[in-house]
């Protein structure tokens, strides 16, 4: 089992940039593709982006494409998604999430979540 903590989200005006970041605990981190999904207020959770077990193969969704950029440190236990050029349509709680394949969906394991806030 993986145990999963979001942190780094905030209030940020429109153009600006964050790092989130999600920190797992267990011995098996490098064994899992890592992911981050959103959810907006009354709208469905959907995917972000996701990497790979090595760290070596992104996976974005097209509306974060050349934005936000996905990456991990399997000694540290943590992945992270930089956001730059925020628009306020990226507001929402941003969830990281583990799974045994490399995919959109299908995770087994998620975080509590992280609030990112763009003002305009």
């Amino acid at each position: 089992q993986v145990q999963l903590v979001e942190s780094g989200g905030g209030l940020v005006q429109a153009g600006g940039s964050l790092r989130l970041s999600c920190a797992a605990a267990g011995r098996t981190f490098s064994s899992y593709t890592m992911g981050w999904f959103r959810q907006a207020p009354g709208k469905e959770r959907e995917f972000v982006a996701a990497i790979s077990r090595s760290g070596l193969t992104p996976l974005y969704a097209d509306s974060v494409k050349g934005r936000f950029s996905i990456s991990r440190d399997n000694a540290k236990n943590t992945v992270y998604l930089q956001m730059n050029s925020l628009k306020p349509e990226d507001t929402a709680v941003y969830y990281c999430a583990g799974s045994k394949s490399f995919s959109t969906a299908n995770y087994d394991y998620w975080g509590q979540g992280t609030q990112v806030t763009v003002s305009s």
